[in-house]
């Protein structure tokens, strides 16, 4: 029996929703293995300058990534969906070992196979610094934020 990872396409909002949910609190988990789950074992990404191919490339670059971007704290926004595919906002806050906090925005584009793992994933990524008193993403999004939208900056 296949893998699978609900919701299936196709999407409609609603599971669109929830796929950008379950991704959201998956990757605020900061474990590698277990996010990989979420992609086929095939998996093609494109991470800012990186090319990535398959689970256990995508564990490598997850645990060097968080082994980088200490205390990251991840909240993602449903862009737009089609049958198979999901695009994505997101802004992410982390610092690195010095101190300096940043926070990192972005776009995604995904693709998934009909048992709801993802195929494909491109992602764009820019960096600004802020202060920790900027700070506005601290962990996971409490049931209180629950369907809001994030800010353009």
């Amino acid at each position: 029996m296949p893998e699978e990872r609900p919701p299936f396409p196709p999407f409609t909002w609603d599971t669109a929703l929830r796929k950008v949910q379950a991704a959201e609190d998956a990757w605020n988990t900061r474990d590698p293995r277990r996010v990989a789950m979420a992609y086929t074992t095939d998996s093609v990404w494109r991470n800012r300058d990186q090319f990535i191919e398959g689970r256990e490339a995508i564990v490598a670059f997850l645990t060097a990534k968080w082994a980088r971007e200490l205390d990251y704290a991840l909240r993602k926004s449903l862009w737009a969906y089609s049958e198979d595919r999901i695009a994505v906002r997101f802004q992410y806050e982390w610092h690195d070992a010095d101190g300096q906090w940043w926070r990192s925005h972005g776009n995604e584009m995904w693709e998934f196979d009909e048992h709801g793992l993802m195929s494909r994933r491109e992602a764009s990524i820019n960096d600004v610094a802020i202060t920790e008193a900027d700070r506005r993403i601290f962990g996971p999004r409490p049931e209180s934020e629950s369907g809001t939208d994030i800010p353009l900056r």
